[in-house]
């Protein structure tokens, strides 16, 4: 039978470590490798792959903040669990800034001990798809971009045929870009269908502040791709139904920078989208993220997205909040926001046609 995760224990006292493995191999049927020095455990990291590290702090022969950083080192992905005598409030705010998954206090819990190796195996199995979904997207961008040299070369042969040929590749390349959008939010039943909700009410408020055709087809688009960088962020942050933590919410706020790099390399995209998803989440006032810009500083199609996605989301059940707000209470919230979250400008636009497309 294969096994179901492999596990890498750190710990000094090689009865406590044997016990350990015994425990955790009969438990989840995991393949348990044992290690009593830090040397030890980085030499077999540098030779095998693990699921899950499970270590005991303060080695005698590395500190922590030196292994941990080796660890990632060999393996940006791996998962670590961290085992130390005393919990405070100090150790737990460096145990996350070192990069740790999770940690438990000595004397060990093992039926503790063993759910988080389970939820930590099932991490690491989504980091590493991510990872690889993440490189063949960045594969397919060079191949694409090779392609375009070879196209350019060509253009001086058959102009016609070629642009024929390259309008192929860019449709085929977009829906696929926008098949992969959609699949995110298709993970969430809550967020079903709300990349098309948010194209409809930021549509409709660009047409009635009288943008021309050519912005709104670039707002369009960037409303389509606007969650792309969710790829980025794992789904236990994502369907988290409590408040986030710190180190949580730091993560969150990154994802227009992710969905803006994966866009950035397509040359083919419409002139100004990845700065739309870039910026969809800057408020007003300047208290948005992920660059704190102010005013028209943000660009009006990043305000537009932005209001749209707000009032999209407040009228949507989510997993922290299983019951949407009403048109009425989300319109006051959009009211109330005018001038600190949202452009005033876009707020009165957006007043005059919501009652239009959004039924109670």
């Amino acid at each position: 039978m294969e096994d179901a995760g492999t596990v890498l224990l750190f710990y000094a006292d090689e009865l406590i470590s044997k016990y350990l493995k015994d425990k955790i191999s009969h438990l989840g049927d995991y393949a348990v490798f044992t290690v009593n020095t830090a040397a030890l455990g980085l030499e077999a990291m540098r030779n095998k792959t693990f699921d899950i590290i499970v270590a005991q702090s303060r080695m005698w022969d590395l500190d922590d903040g030196t292994l941990l950083e080796e660890l990632k080192s060999i393996d940006p992905d791996c998962v670590i669990i961290m085992l130390i005598k005393e919990v405070d409030a100090e150790i737990s705010r460096q145990m996350f800034r070192l990069g740790v998954y999770d940690f438990i206090s000595e004397p060990l819990e093992v039926e503790k001990l063993f759910m988080l190796i389970k939820k930590g195996i099932e991490l690491h199995t989504f980091k590493v798809s991510q990872r690889k979904l993440v490189q063949s997207l960045q594969e397919k961008n060079i191949a694409l971009q090779r392609q375009n040299a070879l196209l350019t070369k060509r253009v001086e042969e058959s102009t016609k045929n070629l642009s024929r040929l390259y309008e192929n590749l860019r449709s085929t390349y977009i829906r696929a870009v926008r098949a992969l959008a959609q699949a995110i939010d298709a993970k969430d039943h809550y967020t079903h269908s709300h990349s098309e909700n948010v194209v409809k009410y930021a549509v409709a408020i660009a047409e009635e502040m009288k943008l021309p055709l050519g912005q709104i087809e670039i707002l369009r688009e960037a409303c389509e791709l606007h969650d792309l960088g969710k790829i980025g962020i794992e789904d236990r942050i994502l369907s988290k139904q409590s408040g986030f933590t710190p180190e949580e919410w730091v993560m969150m706020k990154r994802h227009p920078i992710i969905g803006a790099q994966i866009l950035e390399p397509l040359t083919f995209l419409k002139n100004g989208v990845a700065d739309l998803v870039r910026q969809h989440h800057e408020h007003y006032d300047g208290l948005g993220y992920p660059e704190g810009r102010k005013g028209e500083d943000i660009l009006l199609g990043a305000r537009i997205i932005h209001l749209a996605d707000a009032y999209e989301s407040m009228r949507s059940a989510r997993s922290y909040r299983k019951t949407p707000l009403s048109k009425e209470e989300a319109i006051a919230e959009i009211r109330g926001k005018s001038g600190k979250q949202f452009d005033p400008i876009v707020v009165r636009a957006f007043l005059k046609i919501v009652n239009k497309i959004d039924s109670p």
